[in-house]
């Protein structure tokens, strides 16, 4: 596919690179504003692209030379697309910098793991990063490295930190089937939530209104322990609520990885986001989300 560079006519270009869940949800609301190209690895996803209204385009992350051509493509960004599995450094991240236009406009979704454990403190966006694992180091690289780029190539970047994301068909009903306990009272941690719906509404907040160099916190209003959020779920959906275990017994009974997302304790505040990106959150609590979820089974 020959994509010619951008020209000063008709819509603007935009490009967004890891067009999963989330990146579908946006398009609606970018197609009236932008023609929109979309970054694909699987050759399987380019009609459900083209049929939500975005130009696809084959290329991978992980191999620099298919994005060659994507130099200069478009002077707005959305960075959707997680680093590689392994490692503590961000080479895919690295990979698009190569090809971002001087002056781009880029919104990069990071995580709120990058700030590790707070042992339950709440913070904002000031709060220095302390990421324990290697997920979580790999995207304080990412951030490192569009910072960066930003100063070298006067570029326009926002970074949307992104807790657990949940909607009706992202919610842990397997694991509530399954029966995967969880943490007792006395060792649980609170966790912070985001519907899908209303992350797309911030990510095009921060594309139209963030601030330069600015971190944005896309959480809810919602204050939960991580059980105390399975509870709800269960409870919603007339399932079993998961069993209760001190943290020593739950190491023997759940993955390092599942593990580590039960470590730490933080609470994210998002007056920045109401303020500065002017977003009013369809679901401000995950018992608003829950609800909204069940309509559809109320009808069955």
């Amino acid at each position: 596919m020959n994509i010619p560079k951008e020209q000063n006519t008709g819509r603007p270009r935009l490009l967004i690179l890891g067009c999963g869940d989330v990146g579908m949800r946006l398009l609606p609301l970018l197609r009236a504003r932008y023609r929109v190209f979309a970054v694909t690895s699987q050759a399987a996803r380019l009609a459900e692209l083209r049929a939500a209204g975005a130009v696809p385009v084959l290329a991978d992350l992980d191999q620099p030379c298919t994005l060659r051509r994507l130099a200069g493509l478009a002077h707005t960004v959305i960075h959707l697309a997680p680093p590689q599995p392994e490692g503590t450094l961000d080479r895919r991240t690295r990979h698009v910098t190569a090809i971002l236009p001087e002056g781009a406009r880029v919104v990069y979704i990071s995580t709120t793991g990058v700030y590790g454990d707070l042992q339950g403190a709440l913070v904002d966006e000031t709060q220095p990063v302390a990421p324990r694992n290697a997920r979580a180091q790999r995207r304080v690289d990412a951030e490192r490295v569009l910072r960066a780029w930003a100063r070298r190539a006067h570029g326009h970047l926002a970074i949307v930190r992104v807790p657990g994301i949940y909607a009706a068909d992202r919610l842990p009903l397997a694991r509530l089937h399954a029966g995967t306990p969880a943490l007792a009272p006395q060792d649980d941690v609170y966790t912070n939530h985001i519907h899908a719906d209303d992350l797309a509404a911030i990510v095009l907040g921060a594309l139209r209104r963030g601030r330069p160099n600015r971190v944005y916190h896309a959480v809810d209003d919602t204050a939960l322990r991580m059980a105390d959020y399975f509870d709800a779920v269960a409870d919603a959906f007339a399932l079993p609520r998961p069993p209760r275990l001190p943290r020593a017994q739950l190491a023997q009974a759940v993955s390092p990885a599942l593990l580590s997302f039960m470590s730490e304790s933080r609470r994210l505040a998002n007056g920045r986001l109401k303020r500065e990106l002017g977003v009013r959150l369809a679901y401000p609590t995950v018992a608003d989300g829950l609800r909204a979820a069940l309509q559809p089974h109320r009808t069955l």
